[in-house]
């Protein structure tokens, strides 16, 4: 069913899907987090098995340089920056990252030379904002031009509500991030960059003769945390990025708007733990295996189907005897040109009346814009039905 979109917007419309199997042994199980916001993540699929206030603009402090890293690694795999290229350090840099800002940095020396790869590891391991503002400067000229890059970067890979102001996550009032966006970031970096994603767990960085611990203290926890990053400031609290691979799966958390490092640690300790362990895993759809279809206006073809990325697993809360049901969520109608791979839909998993999973869904094929019949047919329905 889809609601009328006579005025030209864009409408939600949700198409109601039933499994023809009923899954025995499952439940829904409770979490709950002290966490503001909130969402985890399977990174094979990108299915989210939790979120609480996922799409919420929030500040993002220094979990902003997760999107510094990434236009760094990709002007690196580009071949357009090398880890032994040499770097100054800048008036701008030293003075609003370094030592004397009070902020985290990795004490470089004014009109010092430090190479990019030192520079990355300490953006990532100390959270240097003199060493994100360096780099910032040597890719974009100025910090200004790079966050362009950012923002555009940003978009490319379809982070929908953030915004970045700096390279450096200090705080600014038009700078926000939510934490589904700060999910997906991270699976991009773990996914794009697998030869620099190491870096994430080194446990310490030396610098100027003065050696930092990571920031991330689960990496120490044992239970397969190898990345990605924390920050804080006074107005958004606590926060973290952290991907785990316990139990052979890889899960991306991410939490902020905690009240201490403790509680930071705890709360994405639990969150990580719960979906390590909380859920079983059923296959549900083949890779390349259209799950449903859903209508295009005007389009040469009057619907598009459906898959997922890779086979569609669903993992279900353990101890239910309930069956499931989903449904297709997207913004229709879709219109052309729909472009194959693109991500028009979401396939959302519910128990006991609670969203337990939300898996992207994209065209199976190209469908570019009907004839002027097609398309004066769908007008004629959409006046005397709406969409249907």
């Amino acid at each position: 069913m889809a609601t009328s979109c006579r005025s030209g917007r864009i409408a939600q419309a949700v198409l109601a899907l039933l499994f023809l199997f009923c899954l025995p042994a499952f439940a829904q199980v409770e979490f709950n987090t002290k966490a503001k916001f909130a969402v985890l993540m399977d990174y094979n699929s990108g299915t989210v098995l939790y979120q609480k206030d996922a799409d919420e603009r929030m500040e993002p402090a220094s979990m902003a340089k997760l999107m510094t890293i990434a236009v760094v690694f990709d002007q690196l795999q580009k071949g357009r920056l090398s880890l032994d290229d040499e770097v100054f350090i800048s008036e701008k840099a030293w003075r609003e990252g370094g030592a004397a800002s009070g902020g985290s940095t990795m004490f470089a020396e004014l009109d010092s030379k430090v190479s990019v790869g030192d520079l990355v590891k300490s953006v990532i391991i100390q959270s240097g904002n003199d060493a994100s503002i360096a780099l910032a400067e040597a890719i974009g000229g100025t910090e200004l031009s790079f966050v362009r890059m950012m923002n555009e970067m940003a978009k490319d890979i379809g982070l929908q509500r953030s915004d970045f102001a700096n390279s450096t996550g200090l705080p600014d009032p038009t700078m926000h991030v939510t934490a589904r966006d700060l999910g997906n970031l991270a699976r991009h970096i773990i996914k794009t960059y697998p030869e620099y994603y190491s870096i994430f767990s080194e446990p310490s960085f030396e610098w100027n003769n003065i050696n930092q611990g990571n920031r991330n203290t689960l990496l120490d926890d044992g239970i397969g945390v190898d990345g990605l990053k924390t920050g804080h400031t006074e107005s958004a609290g606590y926060g973290i990025v952290a991907s785990t691979t316990e139990n052979g799966r890889r899960l991306i958390a991410v939490l902020h708007g905690m009240e201490s490092k403790k509680q930071r640690t705890e709360e994405a300790r639990k969150l990580l733990t719960w979906g390590s362990r909380s859920f079983e895993r059923i296959q549900a759809f083949d890779q390349d295996q259209i799950v449903a279809e859903i209508p295009v206006y005007g389009g040469e073809k009057p619907k598009v189907g459906l898959t997922g990325e890779g086979q569609i697993d669903l993992y279900v809360p353990k101890g239910s005897k309930r069956c499931l049901s989903a449904k297709i969520v997207y913004n229709g109608p879709l219109i052309p040109p729909v472009d194959r791979g693109q991500q028009v839909a979401s396939l959302q998993v519910w128990c006991d009346d609670k969203l337990i999973q939300s898996s992207p869904l994209y065209a199976a094929e190209t469908i570019e814009q009907g004839g002027i019949v097609r398309r004066a047919t769908d007008a004629l329905k959409e006046l005397a039905f709406g969409w249907i």
